[in-house]
């Protein structure tokens, strides 16, 4: 506490018995210890030194919101660190996406920060190429939570998103997606004869078809 206090390093109270599977979440043994979390917690707080809580990794949907309220509860509001949450045990090659659906979910209930899962969780340690999917991923959930939220300029993105949509902004949607690489990937995959429209709906784009009739 002394040397964290002087350097002004927040700690970060890892969970060890943290859910590896599903069927464990939530368990007597986790609960034990986010009671010990707690009490650290509190002792550190007395002491002016900053800490956050790392949270369950495996967790089922229905609940996520139930360990987010004990957290907030028993560390008395100390930022909550999620592991993913993963809902599904057998997402292997996915987990990725697995961790966002739960990271939505858990941001949206008031979870503080997510860790990102890469594809490869589980299985072998991530390539660059796992690393920003995972990241990207985790950015999609922290996202949708912050609509969630309310966030102002997270609305304010999906608005000048939808206009560039509306008025067929081919550059202007690739520059706001989350991942304009790729998204200039498959436009650039699969031209179609007209430029002002994608290959889903070609020249019978409802959105055209819309303005030339008004």
């Amino acid at each position: 506490m002394d040397i964290a206090y002087k350097y002004d390093v927040t700690l970060s109270l890892g969970d060890g018995l943290r859910p590896g599977s599903v069927w464990d979440a939530t368990d007597k043994a986790q609960l034990s210890e986010l009671n010990t979390l707690g009490e650290l917690a509190l002792r550190a707080k007395k002491r002016n030194v900053q800490v956050m809580i790392e949270g369950p990794g495996h967790v089922p949907l229905d609940q996520i919101k139930k360990n987010i309220d004990l957290e907030k509860k028993i560390c008395r509001q100390a930022p909550f660190y999620v592991l993913g949450p993963l809902v599904t045990d057998v997402a292997a090659g996915y987990d990725h996406i697995s961790a966002s659906i739960g990271g939505a979910l858990a941001a949206s209930y008031g979870a503080d920060f997510l860790c990102y899962v890469t594809p490869s969780e589980h299985l072998r340690l991530p390539s660059i190429e796992n690393v920003k999917e995972g990241v990207i991923a985790s950015r999609i959930a922290a996202h949708a939570a912050d609509l969630v939220k309310k966030v102002k300029s997270a609305w304010e993105w999906d608005r000048a998103m939808s206009e560039a949509r509306k008025k067929r902004d081919w550059k202007n949607q690739i520059k706001l997606s989350i991942d304009p690489e790729r998204a200039q990937h498959y436009r650039d995959s699969s031209r179609p004869h007209l430029s002002d429209v994608c290959t889903m709906c070609g020249e019978y784009c409802s959105i055209k078809l819309m303005e030339e009739c008004l």
